[in-house]
């Protein structure tokens, strides 16, 4: 069977199995889960070996030791994704809810319900606990999903689908319902894109160049962020040690983040607390660069920040400074430059507060706060499939109520259209 043929069987099994998830009830669903656990538990030696293998031909094969670490999949690691699987279990029914339930003039009662979206295929890269994170939250909100790790992770990748099926069996569900592609071959990617009649939204995570990719080709609603180009702005009214406390956390708390601030923008009024600032990141290790009042405001910034720099991803401790004359020049940087990801504006003044977070067009605005809240176990959603830079179905940090949909009740007792 060609890689195609065999993606559109996978597809069309994984609709059958979303169709019985629709169905199913809240208990089973979370039984379901505490069984894919207990399978996990039950694997775990086979699940370690099979990540020792992946890693291992990473390092013949000369990956870099980023993205080892990210492949890397140790007991720890296996036991937060157990707890995981648990506490994605105790979370909400987020399906099923009737809200805005309200009576109309011809006497008819409408109102909305949340609903599975169907399908979600899943493309990701290196990190092996996709696999069990993303399958837990699809399942959860009623939804199959079709699991395309990379090649690189390929060993472990299979191994935890066979937890996956162990655990849906054993709950009753069936093993269709969380699928790993078994291929390495590109070509799967490409077919899994390309099938609407089967998948109703796909989820890229990874890299710039394979979220580029997917969408570009894919024929599937896409819900995924391009970019992480961050923004903390230090307004006139800041209060310095909260806007040095802030700053310094956006940056680096951790490097490697989409919520990691990439861009620190500071009013000309505030230019007084950058030296003190800048010797903190760089004692911390991060380059700063900066544009041409920032150097002269904090002359331990030597290197120039060029116009690529403002649009620039960095992912590393590297961070670009900007002066700016007041909040309406900070938000036309944002505006120009962002990537509409998160923002933060850090003052005391409530009015200009009110007016960045208004105007402000990202899928996370702040006040008073480090970007790296932009998550959404910190949002309070339980966990995130991912995040969405989008303006439809979902934005921002994305949960299981970003992977429902909904759809319209209406109530009548013999009502006729006159």
């Amino acid at each position: 069977m060609d890689i195609h043929t065999a993606m559109m069987e996978m597809g069309r099994s994984a609709r059958a199995a979303a169709r019985v998830l629709a169905a199913s009830t809240i208990e089973q669903r979370n039984e379901a889960l505490l069984q894919i656990r207990a399978a996990i538990a039950a694997d775990r030696d086979d699940i370690l070996a099979a990540n020792e293998q992946d890693l291992e031909e990473g390092r013949k094969n000369g990956l870099e030791a980023a993205l080892l670490d990210r492949l890397a999949l140790t007991p720890a690691q296996l036991d937060v994704l157990q707890e995981g699987l648990s506490q994605v279990a105790a979370l909400p029914d987020p399906i099923g809810h009737i809200s805005d339930m309200r009576r109309m003039p011809s006497g008819i009662d409408v109102g909305t319900m949340r609903v599975p979206l169907g399908v979600i295929g899943m493309i990701y890269e290196s990190r092996p606990n996709v696999t069990i994170e993303a399958a837990s939250l699809c399942l959860k909100a009623g939804n199959a999903v079709i699991l395309r790790g990379g090649s690189e992770a390929i060993h472990c990748n299979t191994t935890l689908g066979e937890s996956l099926a162990a655990g849906l069996s054993a709950a009753g569900l069936p093993v269709e319902a969380a699928q790993v592609v078994s291929v390495v071959d590109r070509a799967a990617v490409g077919a899994l894109l390309t099938m609407p009649e089967y998948v109703d939204m796909v989820v890229p995570r990874g890299g710039k160049g394979l979220i580029e990719r997917v969408a570009a080709e894919s024929k599937v609603p896409v819900l995924a962020h391009l970019d992480g180009i961050c923004h903390v702005y230090i307004d006139a009214d800041a209060d310095p040690d909260k806007a040095h406390r802030i700053a310094f956390n956006a940056k680096t708390q951790r490097y490697g983040t989409c919520n990691t601030m990439e861009t620190l923008l500071v009013a000309k009024a505030q230019a007084g607390m950058l030296p003190a600032l800048v010797s903190a990141l760089q004692a911390e290790g991060v380059e700063v660069r900066g544009c041409e009042a920032s150097r002269q405001a904090a002359p331990d910034i030597t290197v120039d920040a060029l116009e690529a720099d403002w649009s620039t991803e960095y992912l590393a401790p590297i961070l670009s400074v900007r002066l700016v004359e007041d909040v309406a020049e900070a938000m036309a940087h944002i505006a120009r430059y962002g990537s509409d990801h998160t923002e933060s504006i850090v003052t005391e003044n409530l009015v200009t507060a009110e007016r960045f977070l208004r105007e402000v067009d990202s899928g996370s605005v702040m006040h008073n706060a480090s970007t790296r809240f932009a998550d959404g176990f910190e949002y309070g959603l339980g966990a995130e499939i991912g995040i969405s830079t989008g303006k439809l179905h979902a934005r921002g940090p994305v949960g299981l109520e970003g992977l429902t949909s909904r759809k319209y009740i209406v109530k009548g007792d013999g009502h006729i259209r006159l």
